[in-house]
């Protein structure tokens, strides 16, 4: 084991020559990426050869998230740039998604069944939860290429490959640029990821919040009615139902579904829902580092105690949402999942979710879900060395804000 990791520069990020190289390069061609709804709109239908967006419900969405990236401080030429083709390449996939349903209409009557939906914060094992029931090759998830190009662009139907290319070479300037990141959050090509990453599309997405300081866009997602967002998820899920031409029940994760059971009841009515606990303080000082760490991909300097209250607050809310919406859910088809007793024995917690959801695997899936695990230890990349000072926090201080919830969910 090597020695945990401290990340000292959060509020003026340093980078190394290959990531300053990058920066620069991303930097000079600012001018030409404008983050304006006109520009995007009109180089997404350029580049596609397509004009039809689909129902334009998320026009206001989209505004809302450009006031809040206009608002943010420090935003440097290159983090307008990455933010101007993060939201092209979302504008071009919904292109693509609108014109496959015109080509297939039949997709609108596949059956999304019973899919399994993991809700938790970061660090409360949601990822190796997740990752588990996704070994199992009688489910269906999302790989993260997958989530990145649902649809294949024109001529390269039939395969994956290129796709895969591109993800992989988007990842190592990710990597280049947060050498970190991959301690705090496993990124891969084939790396199962969350579905939230499909709702980008209908720019209805916790993802954003995911890339900067945007707290307007954040408190907007909390104010409004997402049950059109989840619509459009499950419309996702036949398309990718419809391409792969297999129906398998879903595992789907995300920290956004905590405070949103009851749109998530709505669009998925027959659903297992597995909620995920652990002592909130720990975790939210790990997830407010991971939030300021990436930072830098938009900005020169972080104001860091701001930027971890913030967090701290929304980490507060959507814990509380969790506890007004908790017993909405089927009693029958809902698991806690308390953290040390899934780190205590995974496969046993494994059966557990399996037999909520009444779902039985065969020998095949349990060996794939063994053979996961034996591979795939906790740790063994490296650790950050998460410091509540660093943040400006107080781990006194949020034990008293997290104490309802903690005596709810986490107290034996």
């Amino acid at each position: 084991m090597t020695a945990a990791v401290h990340i000292t520069d959060l509020a003026s990020p340093t980078f190394s020559p290959d990531a300053q190289a990058i920066i620069d390069g991303m930097a000079a061609m600012a001018d030409y990426c404008p983050l304006t709804a006109d520009s995007l709109h009109e180089q997404a239908a350029a580049q596609t050869g397509l004009t039809d967006f689909g129902d334009q419900g998320y026009r206001e969405r989209m505004d809302v998230l450009l006031q809040a990236f206009g608002e943010l401080p420090n935003f440097t030429a290159f983090g307008r740039t990455y933010a101007f083709s993060l939201m092209l390449t979302f504008l071009k996939g919904r292109l693509r998604v609108i014109d496959h349903l015109k080509r297939h209409p039949e997709i609108f009557d596949i059956e999304v069944n019973a899919p399994l939906i993991i809700a938790g914060l970061p660090r409360t094992g949601t990822t190796h939860l997740h990752s588990l029931l996704a070994a199992d090759p009688a489910l269906r998830s999302l790989p993260y290429w997958e989530a990145q190009e649902p649809i294949p662009p024109p001529g390269e139907e039939g395969t994956i490959e290129p796709r895969r290319q591109r993800t992989g070479d988007a990842l190592n300037i990710s990597n280049t640029l947060m050498p970190y990141f991959q301690l705090m959050h496993e990124m891969t090509i084939d790396h199962i990821h969350e579905d939230i990453g499909l709702m980008v599309q209908d720019f209805a997405s916790g993802f954003f919040t995911t890339l900067t300081h945007l707290p307007r866009w954040s408190d907007y997602l909390r104010d409004h009615d997402q049950t059109s967002g989840y619509q459009f998820l499950r419309l996702m899920l036949q398309v990718l139902q419809h391409q792969d031409g297999r129906n398998r029940r879903w595992v789907l994760k995300s920290p956004q579904h905590l405070e949103q059971f009851v749109p998530l009841l709505n669009v998925f009515p027959d659903a297992t829902f597995i909620i995920t606990h652990r002592d909130p303080v720990d975790v939210s000082v790990s997830m407010a580092t991971m939030m300021t760490y990436t930072m830098r991909m938009s900005v020169d300097k972080v104001d860091v105690p701001t930027v971890a209250n913030y967090w701290i607050t929304r980490i507060e809310e959507m814990l509380t949402a969790c506890m007004r919406d908790h017993d909405r859910l089927p009693a029958d088809r809902t698991i806690d999942v308390r953290f040390d007793e899934f780190m205590a024995d995974d496969l046993a917690m494994i059966q557990r979710v399996w037999n909520t959801a009444g779902y039985e695997p065969d020998e095949e899936s349990r060996k794939a879900v063994e053979n996961f695990l034996a591979g795939h230890t906790r740790g063994r990349l490296g650790t950050v060395d998460y410091r509540p000072e660093d943040l400006g926090l107080d781990k006194d201080d949020l034990r008293r804000r997290f104490a309802p919830y903690v005596e709810r969910f986490v107290t034996p």
